[in-house]
């Protein structure tokens, strides 16, 4: 029943982009450059969501990239233009998609510090490390135990969770490691975190779009998560983030950090708090972007990312002699709390 009621919450979340799409008043434009460049910003001036937030005058965005519209311009060269002003709303969920090309922005995360090696985290593994759905897991040698879960867009069965918990069972704690997660199935998301609470928990809420205003909005729906049914854990926690853990990972942070015994350690993770929404141009090229905000149970956007516990980098000197920081540092730390000597 509790699971259910998990799934009810998600299928309500996954569902809001399908009831937009009864709300979209697109006008009728023409397949022209002049066309599509309006359809577009029309489709964001009513749609998007983060225009408020972020401060964006969506009207001088239009001032400034309509004159570079011209009626005998190419594909080439409008693909370009419009994939500049989608980049305005500094978006890692803005995407624009030709036969071609995808207009993409991904300064939210290549501006920081990587704190990732997927070599070292290879290492860390072993050769014998167990898989179960998209989670690789395996018990250091200090009797912690690691899970890589590197995209949420690999779902994990119930079955693969209660036989990774049951083997890691003997661990005095875990690691669950989300960096580098650029997010995926929500469900997936809330269907690992429910193993780690005995309660259900508010973890945030949930608006969106009511009408073409920038400020129209439903009213917060809550969101919850509820434990799972089958096997949970009941030691510490300690979830490695970095700027490239996004989306539904965000998500995933943002819920893990309500629950008692998790610690977030390593970099602020990148935000993508929005549910994206899909729509088409005139010409047939297809637009992605955020149309339904997602906020803590404080009531505070979750967009621009969730700050860690304990704010930690990679060092060179470290990965240089094949050692991971931001795992040491959880190996030291759930040490700490079991009381057992760190190797």
């Amino acid at each position: 029943m509790m699971m259910k009621q998990i799934l009810s919450s998600i299928f309500i979340m996954c569902l809001l982009p399908l009831l937009l799409a009864g709300c979209i008043r697109e006008e009728e434009y023409d397949n022209s450059p002049v066309g599509n460049f309006e359809t577009l910003w029309t489709l964001i001036d009513e749609h998007y969501c983060y225009l408020d937030y972020k401060q964006i005058d969506w009207d001088v965005v239009y001032e400034q990239y309509r004159p570079q519209i011209t009626d005998d311009m190419g594909n080439d060269a409008l693909f370009e233009v419009l994939g500049n002003m989608l980049a305005e709303l500094k978006d890692g969920h803005v995407n624009l998609y030709s036969a071609w090309n995808t207009a993409r922005y991904w300064d939210w995360y290549l501006d920081y510090p990587r704190n990732f090696s997927e070599e070292l985290v290879e290492d860390y593994l072993g050769r014998d490390y167990r898989i179960g759905g998209g989670a690789k897991y395996t018990i250091l040698k200090d009797n912690i135990g690691y899970v890589y879960y590197g995209d949420f867009s690999a779902a994990i069965g119930d079955g693969n969770l209660d036989e990774m918990l049951l083997y890691l069972a003997v661990c005095n704690g875990l690691i669950i490691d989300v960096r580098n997660n650029g997010g995926g199935n929500l469900t997936t998301a809330s269907q690992l975190s429910s193993r780690f609470t005995n309660e259900r928990v508010l973890t945030g809420y949930i608006r969106h779009k009511t009408g073409p205003g920038h400020s129209d909005f439903s009213d917060p729906e809550p969101v919850y998560i509820d434990p799972s049914d089958g096997v949970r854990w009941q030691k510490p926690v300690v979830v490695l983030t970095n700027r490239h853990s996004y989306s539904a990972t965000n998500n995933f942070v943002n819920a893990m950090r309500y629950f008692p015994l998790v610690t977030l350690l390593g970099d602020k993770t990148g935000g993508g708090g929005g549910l994206p929404f899909s729509s088409e141009l005139p010409n047939g090229w297809g637009v992605r972007f955020s149309a339904s905000p997602s906020f803590d149970a404080e009531g505070e956007h979750i967009e621009g990312g969730i700050d860690p516990d304990v704010k930690l980098d990679m060092t060179e000197e470290d990965k240089d002699s094949g050692k991971d920081t931001l795992i040491e540092a959880a190996r030291v730390l759930l040490n700490g709390l079991s009381g057992s000597p760190s190797e």
